[in-house]
């Protein structure tokens, strides 16, 4: 009996030892998260020299370095034309372009684009020879000079105008020539008032330091709206977004941080901008950044800021946004 009672004490013990073993395996086994870990996705992305750009540059950068959590093919495009029919053909996956493209491209493609964010707010600025224009008011009776015919810029300009009583018609002499032409009137000084944008007016004024940027647009704009002029974007179609939502969503990651470091870390950038084609030099692009209103704006804040631009250009030409307002889904993430 002894002998029996000492066998099963031994036995229970090794029970014992061995469930104490199993427990510690169990504990020290590593954590193993739930969530599958992310997969780079290939992915072609465009954006344009300028303003739209600029928030590019720094995921341009990170990119050619390896750092970034898809693998980015970047496309630097001088106009939006050279951009529009590969979007539209999948050729290219993200694509950063002016707002009102974006409506055209969602009206041309039937309602399959998504504006993903905002980047960049108003760009053009009144300039003057000396130092006389302190509002709109005075513009009345005045000749400026702009770019844009037929275009956004007309578009604006009459708004503001007319929101301050002044008939672009018949109070002001508004000259329209092509940004070669508007640079070199600048800088002669034959042009003594115009509206320009970024980066051209940073340039003209390194040029010509008789120069001063007497208005911005974008405040003026908000003065006779209730809402932000904003005038760039990025947008991708509905195929792609639904296709890859964690890469879209690591892409906008990535971007707004690289909006914010250009607005922070504006010597680096500057230099980005040039090896990248975004200015022409980087002492421009350094004194351009503060100017470029870059922002990143999604949601609703986008879809009410963006109505109302679309708004003001359908009154004045259907055309300007591809024939008709878009509709809600036309704003990623808008709800």
């Amino acid at each position: 009996m002894k002998k029996l009672l000492a066998l099963l004490i031994s036995f229970a013990l090794l029970l014992s030892l061995a469930a104490c073993g199993n427990t510690d395996t169990i504990s020290s086994a590593p954590d193993v998260s739930s969530e599958e870990a992310y997969a780079p996705v290939d992915m072609s992305v465009a954006y344009m020299t300028g303003p739209t750009g600029i928030g590019m540059a720094k995921l341009n950068a990170d990119s050619d370095a390896k750092l970034t959590a898809n693998n980015y093919t970047f496309t630097v495009a001088s106009a939006a034309t050279d951009i529009t029919g590969k979007f539209l053909k999948g050729e290219i996956n993200i694509a950063s372009v002016p707002t009102n493209v974006a409506a055209t491209l969602y009206n041309k493609s039937e309602g399959k684009v998504r504006m993903l964010a905002v980047n960049t707010n108003g760009v053009l600025s009144i300039l003057e020879k000396g130092d006389t224009i302190k509002s709109i008011a005075d513009l009345k009776g005045k000749t400026i000079y702009s770019t844009g015919k037929g275009q956004n810029p007309e578009y604006i300009l009459n708004y503001i105008l007319n929101k301050n009583d002044i008939n672009p018609a018949t109070d002001i002499t508004i000259n329209f020539v092509s940004s070669d032409d508007l640079k070199a009137k600048l800088i002669s000084g034959e042009a003594q008032i115009a509206m320009a944008p970024e980066p051209l007016a940073t340039a003209v004024m390194v040029q010509n330091q008789e120069l001063n940027r007497v208005l911005s647009i974008n405040d003026e704009w908000s003065k006779v709206s209730d809402t932000t002029l904003m005038m760039g974007c990025v947008i991708a179609l509905d195929s792609f977004v639904k296709a890859n939502p964690k890469a879209v969503e690591k892409f906008l990651e990535e971007y707004e941080a690289s909006i914010k470091f250009a607005t922070e870390n504006i010597d680096e950038v500057a230099a980005y901008c040039e090896t990248y084609g975004i200015a022409p030099k980087a002492a421009i692009a350094k004194k351009s950044i503060p100017i470029c209103n870059l922002c990143y704006v999604t949601g609703s804040d986008m879809k009410t800021n963006v109505d109302g631009y679309f708004n003001v250009l359908f009154d004045a030409d259907p055309t300007s946004i591809g024939g008709k307002l878009p509709a809600d889904d036309l704003y990623y993430k808008a709800d």
